[in-house]
C-alpha cells in the first residue's frame, strides 16, 4: 500500500522501528495480538466461515470474533483454544528468541505467522 507521500506503509513502519524506541516498544508489545488475529482470520477464511458462523461454533458473539480478529485486544487463551477445537486443531504456543521475532526490521512490518498457530 502506497501512502500519500509516496512511501509504502511498510517503509514507514521499518523507519519508525529503527528510529523511534517508543514506537518499537509499543509495536513489539502488541505484535502478539496481531499474530493471533491473523491466525484466527486466516483459519476462518480457509474454511469459508463468516465471523457469525465461527461465533456460533465456539459459543460467542460475532462482535467478540470481530474484536479478536482486529488485533487490538488481548486474545484470551481459552477463546483461542475454542477456535482451534472448532476446526479440529489444537492451539500451540511457544517461545522464540527475541532476534527471531524482530529479526530484520522488514520482517517486523508484517505479522509473522508461527509465533502462535493452531496446528
Amino acid at each position: 500500500m502506497i501512502s500519500p507521500i509516496g512511501r509504502t506503509v511498510e517503509e514507514d513502519i521499518r523507519e519508525a522501528l529503527t528510529n523511534e524506541p517508543e514506537f518499537r516498544g509499543e509495536y513489539e508489545r502488541i505484535q502478539p495480538y496481531y499474530d493471533a488475529a491473523f491466525e484466527v482470520a486466516m483459519l476462518r477464511a480457509r474454511h469459508n466461515l463468516t465471523q457469525e458462523e465461527l461465533a456460533r461454533r465456539i459459543g460467542t458473539t460475532k462482535s467478540a470474533i470481530s474484536r479478536l480478529e482486529s488485533g487490538r485486544h488481548k486474545p484470551n487463551v481459552d477463546t483461542l483454544n475454542r477456535v482451534a477445537r472448532a476446526f479440529g486443531k489444537r492451539l500451540v504456543i511457544r517461545f522464540e528468541d527475541a532476534e527471531e521475532l524482530t529479526g530484520g526490521v522488514g520482517a517486523a512490518a508484517e505479522p509473522h505467522s508461527g509465533a502462535m498457530a493452531a496446528q
